[in-house]
């Protein structure tokens, strides 16, 4: 079975989340133009490479070194337009499409209210059958609909029809028409949110399993089983606005890429939490088929990934495949792998700052540019000045530990160099981006330093924004 879906904050790797999503994909970051970076060596340069596909877990409690999970290649999204569809896929889509107008046409599908309804209070066959928002059978969208339940399915057919009729039947069930529109309060939106898009387009989902630390919000959240029912509802209610936000037309992205920051995790002595997410993944597995893109788990603990080694082998190739790990100290260049840090918000290492006008002349559609520091060097950023100008830019250095300077050369030799930033030693207690604007008369150059002179190597990501102006 080829089944992997979009799910909860729980313990097993399978799960994930959404949120509603923003309008559209980040637009092209534009070509490097006049921004040079020069690199004044202090010792050999680091051999260090960017980052693993699998990152170096973190060490267990006793001090032994947890397995990492085993490298496999990176999932790449099959294509859902008809032309690169195999002879054997395109039968099967057919035959699935051919199932499902003979199913309405005969007026097969009638579904019970409530599981324990009698017979006579079944509710009368419809005459159109939607799901997420979408009439079936009546546009191309429907083939990428149909496709997810043949890939869960492995393209059979019978079982796949199966499954797609035992959604909608829990769909109605659920009553899932209604739950779009219930409040169901803004307890949890820190625990799962929607924030920007990785580089291939996908909304990406956070999953912040450590806001479960908060005792109040455990126990009102899964303290008995109605508790636990309301955080279902709620989970299916954040799934199914998302989803509805999706471009389900066959070269659109319906897939959602899921981000889980497994810092302070309840660990899985956590029985309340344990059945709730146990029952929502089940619920999601069997009804909300192909919906992740791809699963990077942050933060990993020891146990954690303990648990994956355990249960990895019962997992197809296809859904491993998904997976990416990534200790602390990794987590922002792997994220940063797979999203530009002006998506990445703030927390996570990137520039992207989350229901916050801090820092207005910056915003998520800006494109910033990321340099690896290597340790013991001096990396100057030159950036090219051809006009008069307000010149504004924001820079941080991940975890800092740096000395940051700023000045402009005028191409005059006549004037002199100006100190706009006087070389500072950075520290991890200093605010993570920092933000400078300075007024420009003649052309020249702003040349933005690091000295590095740590044993680690650094990540340092800037942009910048120039406002022209006449005198």
């Amino acid at each position: 079975m080829a089944d992997d879906s979009p799910t909860t904050a729980s313990p097993p790797p399978e799960m994930a989340s959404e949120q509603p999503i923003l309008s559209h994909p980040p637009p092209s970051p534009p070509p490097p133009g006049s921004v040079t970076e020069k690199e004044t060596p202090f010792s050999p340069p680091s051999t260090t490479t960017i980052g693993q596909v699998i990152e170096q877990p973190e060490k267990s409690i006793s001090n032994e070194p947890t397995k990492t999970p085993e490298h496999m290649p990176s999932f790449k999204e099959e294509s859902n337009q008809i032309k690169d569809l195999s002879a054997s896929e395109k039968k099967s889509l057919d035959d699935f499409k051919h199932i499902l107008q003979e199913a309405i046409t005969k007026k097969e599908f009638t579904f019970l209210t409530k599981p324990e309804e009698p017979i006579s209070e079944i509710t009368s066959p419809p005459e159109e059958i939607s799901i997420w928002g979408i009439p079936l059978l009546k546009d191309e969208r429907t083939d990428v609909i149909l496709l997810k339940f043949l890939r869960a399915r492995d393209f059979k057919v019978k079982d796949s029809f199966t499954m797609l009729k035992d959604t909608l039947q829990w769909r109605q069930t659920f009553n899932i028409d209604s739950l779009l529109d219930e409040n169901l309060g803004d307890d949890l939106e820190k625990v799962v949110f929607m924030h920007g898009f990785d580089k291939e387009g996908h909304p990406v989902c956070y999953n912040v399993y450590g806001e479960f630390q908060n005792k109040e919000l455990y126990q009102k959240t899964f303290s008995d089983g109605e508790t636990r029912l309301k955080f279902l509802r709620w989970r299916i209610q954040f799934l199914e606005r998302s989803i509805r936000k999706l471009d389900f037309t066959p070269g659109g992205v319906n897939t959602i890429f899921q981000i889980n920051d497994l810092k302070n995790s309840p660990g899985p002595a956590k029985t309340e939490l344990r059945l709730a997410t146990t029952q929502a993944l089940h619920l999601l597995q069997d009804n909300y088929p192909e919906f992740v893109a791809k699963q990077v788990f942050i933060n990993a603990p020891w146990w954690y990934l303990a648990f994956y080694t355990m249960i990895s082998p019962f997992m197809t190739q296809r859904t491993k495949s998904k997976f990416v790990f990534a200790s602390s100290a990794k987590t922002p260049e792997t994220l940063f792998k797979y999203v530009t840090p002006e998506h990445v918000p703030i927390q996570y290492g990137g520039l992207s700052l989350d229901y916050c006008d801090c820092n207005p002349e910056f915003t998520i559609d800006d494109p910033a540019s990321v340099v690896t520091v290597k340790p013991a060097t001096k990396q100057t950023v030159e950036i090219i000045v051809n006009e008069k100008c307000v010149f504004v830019w924001e820079l941080r250095v991940v975890g800092w530990e740096v000395s940051y300077g700023a000045e402009f050369v005028p191409n005059n030799e006549d004037l002199y160099t100006i100190i706009i930033q006087k070389a500072k030693k950075m520290t991890q207690s200093d605010e993570p981006v920092i933000s400078h604007s300075f007024k420009i008369s003649e052309i020249g150059r702003i040349l933005l330093t690091i000295d590095n002179s740590t044993s680690k190597k650094k990540t340092l990501l800037y942009r910048f924004k120039v406002t022209p102006f006449s005198e």
